[in-house]
């Protein structure tokens, strides 16, 4: 995995000064302490009034020894300065960035044709990239941006093509039309980005100018408070950073990141007062209430009833279907299909949505499953279907199977003492006549709180993203020509008040304050299948009022002989915490049950079993990739 740091870049800027000074030495290089190269390209100076000097001026970064592509970029930089007529020089007194966006490709570009718009479009990212003879064009927050390559360096454009305007009216309306968009126009007539294209999975760390550090009360710490990052100063000097729920320290912000484990991390940590401005981090703190919180959600699943005669999946390949051994079992998963099909001992087997489902040849007829595979325990987090072990069939009759997932089929994970975002492996995608991507760990700054679960950084706005952005679980074109498979996202029952309210997990997410949301039940609203969470539980307030789950998600109350929906959004809150905390005390009692009878129903899931791999790590020196 590869770090982007927008501290490493920050001498080079001032190269900016070359603008005023008349520099004709083009490109300016700066070795980097890490052994990066960052070469940059002559600037254009865009507007100068008053005191203000803007422009703007390509750059790459490179390793040395490195004979892959550079990684290649452009910031726009605002200078404040003082000039001296008499001698006419322009002194730069301060540089800063406004912004700055990481624009995501799945290893390198894959174009097909888009017949609606009559351009070729970039289908392996989650990004509207699209090529006009032999210019790309990329679209985010109402702004077009233009390359000669898909992978840069990209320039604010100020006119593009004509055809150009049925793409930016199609996703416009798509995102207008989703619940959960919040139109960004006036934030977009302002706000000019600086996008770096990264073909691998990367984090980017940014500060908005030099890194500001605010004292945290009560303990040793120092967070970074003009950054969107969680990064900290301990008492010796040392930073740390917060990616997906694993911790990086390095003595220095622009290189030598290295893993710190969560129980190893200085004890100031754990002294983080809950409701000040960093207390989001404690779940990811060894010992805390928040991080024992997390691991309790982590283990209660939902469940649900599955008709066995009228529910039904179907299965795609991208021509025949190809299998691949899955290490240390005797099953295979298929390689070229969007959804999690393994084959077992002459039987092929698929997780659609949360339920198991079997047949006697890889292209179906589906039924639904009885008996899960007794393999499915030893599948390692190396291979792209090990999500699927977090599947479960608890119970059959002549009707019914019963069935239900932990959150660890939405990649959220129990990694020791605390919850983490993904396995950290990267998995192939299939690059075929269609791309089918996999899930990934890095990339779009995911953090967890203990009220929202895991959800977006503050650098990803929803109208960055192409409309049709897949989140699906199975669903590998997305929702558009071609797609992007992007993260799973877990949320606790606490959420499970109207932020989603519609479709399956994949097609009912929202943003709100940048943030993303999912409703976490995939099973709700389809067909032949029932929710079982609080099935039958009645819940009362202190007043004596009688409540009870709908069955599709919401809450009811018994008023005048009658259940009727409950719309108060404090009273949906509170109910939702009743029932998780029934939920933890439920999955509490099984365990216990668990430990003493060697009941293996939940032990053989994999809680506890992630010794290696990728799971801890994720950077090795100073930005090695896993």
């Amino acid at each position: 995995m590869k770090l982007l740091r927008m501290a490493a870049l920050s001498g080079c800027i001032l190269l900016f000064a070359g603008m005023v000074r008349g520099q004709d030495e083009w490109p300016r290089t700066l070795n980097a302490s890490d052994g990066s190269i960052i070469r940059i390209y002559e600037p254009t100076p865009e507007s100068f009034k008053g005191n203000i000097l803007k422009g703007r001026a390509a750059f790459s970064v490179s390793r040395t020894g490195d004979t892959t592509e550079p990684t290649f970029g452009t910031f726009w930089a605002i200078a404040t300065v003082e000039t001296d007529k008499d001698s006419r020089v322009v002194h730069i007194l301060s540089v800063k960035i406004p912004n700055l966006k990481l624009a995501l490709i799945d290893g390198q570009p894959m174009l097909q044709k888009n017949k609606d718009w009559d351009l070729d479009v970039i289908v392996n990212s989650p990004y509207t990239i699209v090529k006009d003879d032999k210019q790309y064009y990329l679209y985010g927050a109402k702004h077009w941006y233009a390359a000669p390559e898909a992978a840069g360096p990209y320039s604010y454009a100020v006119k593009v093509p004509s055809k150009l305007e049925k793409v930016q009216k199609s996703v416009d309306d798509a995102n207008s039309a989703n619940a959960g968009y919040i139109d960004s126009t006036a934030a977009a007539d302002t706000l000019v980005s600086n996008i770096i294209v990264s073909t691998e999975p990367a984090e980017l760390i940014q500060t908005n100018g030099s890194p500001v550090l605010t004292p945290i009360s009560g303990t040793g710490l120092s967070y970074v408070s003009n950054s969107n990052n969680d990064i900290f100063q301990a008492a010796g000097g040392q930073y740390y950073v917060l990616l997906s729920g694993r911790w990086y320290q390095s003595a220095q912000l622009q290189s030598g990141w290295q893993y710190v484990a969560s129980d190893a991390l200085p004890p100031d940590f754990a002294k983080i007062p809950e409701g000040s401005p960093k207390d989001n981090v404690l779940a990811s703190v060894a010992g805390t209430q928040a991080a024992r919180e997390a691991i309790l959600d982590a283990q209660i699943p939902q469940t649900a009833r599955v008709d066995r005669r009228n529910t039904q999946t179907s299965v795609s390949y991208d021509g025949k279907p190809q299998f691949d051994n899955i290490p240390g079992t005797q099953m295979q998963y298929a390689v070229n299909s969007p959804q999690s099909v393994i084959q077992y001992k002459g039987r092929y087997y698929c997780v659609d949505n949360g339920v198991w489902f079997e047949s006697g040849s890889p292209d179906g007829p589906w039924q639904v499953c009885t008996v899960r595979p007794d393999e499915v325990d030893l599948i390692p987090p190396g291979c792209p279907v090990y999500n699927v072990k977090y599947v479960y069939i608890y119970d059959t009759d002549p009707d019914w199977v019963y069935m239900g997932y932990t959150p660890g089929y939405l990649n959220n994970y129990i990694y020791g003492p605390t919850v983490v975002y993904g396995t950290g492996f990267y998995y192939t995608p299939w690059r075929g006549h269609f791309f089918y991507p996999r899930p990934w760990t890095w990339g779009f700054n995911m953090w967890y709180d203990p009220w929202l679960g895991w959800s977006f950084g503050y650098d990803y706005d929803w109208d960055w993203f192409n409309w049709g952005f897949g989140f699906g679980l199975g669903f590998g074109f997305g929702g558009w020509w071609g797609g992007w498979w992007g993260p799973m996202a877990y949320c606790p029952a606490y959420v499970g008040r109207g932020f989603a309210r519609g479709g399956f997990y994949g097609r009912n997410g929202d943003f709100t304050r940048n943030r993303f949301f999912h409703n976490n039940d995939i099973y709700r609203d389809r067909q032949g299948v029932f929710n079982r969470g609080g099935s039958g539980r009645l819940m009362t307030d202190r007043d004596g009022n009688i409540f009870r789950r709908d069955g599709q998600g919401g809450w009811q109350q018994r008023q005048n002989g009658t259940w009727r929906s409950v719309d108060n959004a404090g009273t949906r809150q509170n109910l939702e915490r009743q029932d998780q905390m029934h939920n933890r005390g439920v999955m509490r009692t099984q365990n216990f049950q668990s430990a003493r009878g060697g009941f293996g129903g939940f032990r053989g899931g994999g809680f506890g079993g992630f010794h290696g791999g990728g799971f801890g790590g994720g950077f090795r020196g100073g930005g090695g990739r896993r």
